[in-house]
């Protein structure tokens, strides 16, 4: 555990702060929260979704409640991936505690934007009261025993929440109250390359990620999988992904492509960051496997929308 709290130190002195008496949950402002309140742009999640959910980048609570823990090792996360753990250690903070904390730990990292003479004022003023909570940050949400109760906890509060799951955790899904939008990560078309880029420390990870796309359709919220497309490791076989495509029957699709961030960059790097237009292509095939339609794009993020019929 040393080494976990050497990490836990250094991501601190990043920008994260942890939260919550066991600090074992985390919040971070996100790039495109600051740069909405610039005015300079907002995140592909308001482009994307803003209209139909509300999202709105400044207002936008990106947090995790499982900072150390995850049963994947992807070779494309940004995190020191040695210091991971696969089940739940120790204590586990309430989820009232968790956003109380997040959102007083948002406050504080936002408090200096207030003399920033370019800040959009009005802005800056909305976003001390997020309305949107993004459970994606680090770690897998669905290993928080109280996964759930943190979802009711974000709509008690009148936020919309989006959760995003490796998938191995389908025991969790069939008792999970739904979120505002789920996400499904989906990296690899088939089994082999499964393994080359997610590393689980399970032995039947493409198993229940299998049985977590059969159980996608099944919520009546909206549903989304992601595929986070690596040059030269999984960015292939449009085919193998639209065999999973048509087994979760998600609402929409978003092919994005990695970025050579953090801890990634020793282990692969910018050579292996797919360029706009070679996402696009990919989506584009996608979309000829699938009858998905591609109705949206983000180039800065280098992500394109597909939308099922």
């Amino acid at each position: 555990m040393a080494n976990l709290h050497r990490e836990l130190a250094e991501l601190e002195r990043s920008g994260y702060r942890l939260v919550g008496r066991h600090k074992h949950a985390a919040v971070k402002v996100c790039h495109w929260t600051r740069k909405s309140l610039l005015d300079r742009g907002i995140c592909y999640k308001e482009q994307f979704y803003g209209r139909e959910l509300g999202v709105r980048s400044h207002r936008c609570l990106q947090l995790t409640p499982s900072l150390p823990f995850c049963d994947h090792k992807c070779v494309f996360c940004w995190r020191n991936v040695d210091i991971t753990y696969p089940s739940w250690i120790g204590d586990v903070d309430e989820p009232g505690e968790i956003l109380d904390g997040a959102i007083s730990a948002q406050r504080q990292l936002l408090s200096g934007f207030k003399g920033n003479p370019r800040v959009n004022m009005q802005k800056w003023l909305e976003a001390q009261e997020p309305k949107h909570c993004a459970i994606s940050l680090a770690g897998e949400p669905t290993i928080y025993p109280k996964i759930s109760e943190l979802i009711e906890e974000c709509h008690r509060r009148g936020m919309t929440s989006f959760l995003v799951t490796n998938g191995l955790h389908p025991e969790v899904l069939r008792e999970l109250k739904e979120p505002t939008q789920l996400y499904i990560s989906v990296v690899a078309p088939d089994e082999g390359t499964y393994e080359a880029t997610c590393r689980p420390q399970v032995r039947d990870g493409w198993r229940r990620l299998n049985e977590s796309l059969e159980l996608m359709s099944s919520f009546s919220c909206r549903r989304v999988m992601r595929l986070t497309l690596v040059k030269g490791l999984n960015l292939k076989d449009a085919e193998g992904y639209s065999r999973l495509i048509e087994k979760a029957e998600p609402d929409f699709v978003e092919a994005k492509a990695y970025f050579a961030v953090g801890f990634s960059r020793s282990r692969l790097g910018p050579s292996f960051m797919a360029s706009h237009a070679e996402i696009k292509a990919f989506a584009e095939e996608l979309a000829r496997s699938t009858g998905y339609g591609i109705i949206d794009e983000s180039p800065a993020s280098r992500v394109v929308l597909l939308k099922g019929h």
